[in-house]
């Protein structure tokens, strides 16, 4: 009987298609070839490695599950698979992909008119045009529909007044896919950003996703040509909707985290000796060992049925909010439980746990809390909105 592999024990990878295993594997030749050796440093200095977005251009990695507009058109578990590999290597690294596929290209390509589509979607998918997504505000995150930012109309114009807060990509964005109340809805505007009154200074001093560029947007009486607002959603259907592709592919990149961290403790505990033996010849640390597979194998069953789900046009928001709550939840407490394995060793960046315990300390709360995503799946068990 062949061994198992420590890092699927339920040989989930046994399910994929011909295709989505040369995704995972070509991903992860990139994640340890090219982000593994940099993402220290990366992470140490507070710096994007921004000469990676060619390479990841080539790869067919932004909106890769568009038809069309020079994308890929590969299917919902491909996506996630690539979320995989690159959390893998950084949580940053996969913010940066998400963002620019699942809250930019998306949009444009379910909601944008053919001229914003032929505009946008081919030098993104090119990595020559960079787009972050604008709804989270200085007062609050979890309460969309209380944002402040609007617009106005003006002759065949926008004026738009407001700011947006932790806003991935925003500093080094070319278009800013910004949601905004006004006298007709809410709807999303496409700002460029060298347009006047636009601002985006980087928040620095973060702790978390050191390797991503977290920015602040400020619009002072910026003009939007009506030609920029996307005609084809209005409402807070529009932002959600954006939000539930980037939760879907956060289930799967909590994976690869989870699997980076347990890698890590398996092989320092193996080589680690105390009190005469290795760590891993200890009960202690084979059930701690044992609880993080069996938490990783039940997020791997959970994201790979999910992505089904997806490809089938059946899934729902709250499936996705269900597993977004699981998989982070679990990758988060993996990485804890795999720096403490550690020991002093732990806290030192030359292992990857406590890098990706501070990461998964930002994803387990943006698109949508821990509590967020409880109320979401009450809602549904009881029909009642608890928010």
């Amino acid at each position: 009987m062949s061994q198992l592999n420590p890092l699927d024990l339920f040989d989930v990878r046994g399910q994929l298609s011909e295709e989505e295993q040369m995704v995972q594997d070509t991903v992860a030749r990139f994640t340890d070839e090219r982000v593994l050796p940099i993402i220290r440093e990366c992470f140490e200095e507070h710096r994007f490695p921004a000469d990676l977005v060619p390479e990841i251009a080539e790869l067919g990695l932004f909106g890769s599950s568009i038809d069309g507009y020079g994308c890929a058109g590969l299917n919902g578990v491909s996506y996630g698979l690539i979320c995989q590999e690159l959390e893998r290597g950084d949580s940053g690294i996969r913010s940066f992909v998400s963002v620019q596929s699942s809250l930019c290209m998306y949009p444009i390509h379910a909601f944008g008119s053919d001229e914003q589509k032929e505009r946008w979607l081919p030098d993104m998918a090119r990595g020559e045009a960079i787009g972050c997504f604008g709804l989270t505000e200085p007062h609050g995150g979890s309460d969309p529909a209380n944002m402040k930012t609007h617009a106005r109309r003006d002759g065949d114009d926008w004026i738009l007044n407001g700011a947006k807060m932790w806003i991935t990509n925003g500093s080094i964005a070319d278009v800013a896919l910004v949601w905004a109340k006004t006298d007709e809805g809410i709807l999303g505007f496409l700002v460029e950003t060298d347009s006047p009154g636009f601002d985006a200074p980087e928040i620095k001093r973060k702790f978390s996703l050191r390797a991503s560029v977290t920015s602040s947007l400020f619009f002072d009486n910026v003009r939007v040509p009506a030609a920029h607002v996307l005609p084809g959603v209005r409402g807070l259907k529009g932002p959600l909707s954006c939000l539930s592709q980037a939760r879907y592919g956060i289930t799967w990149g909590a994976i690869g985290a989870a699997q980076a961290c347990l890698a890590e403790a398996m092989d320092y505990a193996g080589d680690r000796e105390l009190f005469g033996r290795p760590m891993t010849h200890t009960q202690t640390v084979q059930r701690r060992l044992a609880d993080m597979s069996r938490r990783i194998t039940l997020a791997q069953l959970l994201s790979l049925r999910l992505g089904r789900l997806k490809d089938d046009g059946e899934v729902s928001p709250t499936q996705i909010s269900m597993a977004k709550w699981n998989n982070v939840r679990m990758a988060l407490d993996i990485a804890r439980d795999a720096r403490d394995i550690l020991g002093g060793a732990g806290i030192s960046a030359e292992y990857c746990p406590i890098r990706h315990m501070l990461n998964l300390e930002s994803v387990v709360t943006y698109e949508g809390t821990q509590t967020v995503h409880e109320l979401v799946i009450g809602k549904e068990l009881t029909g009642v909105s608890a928010f």
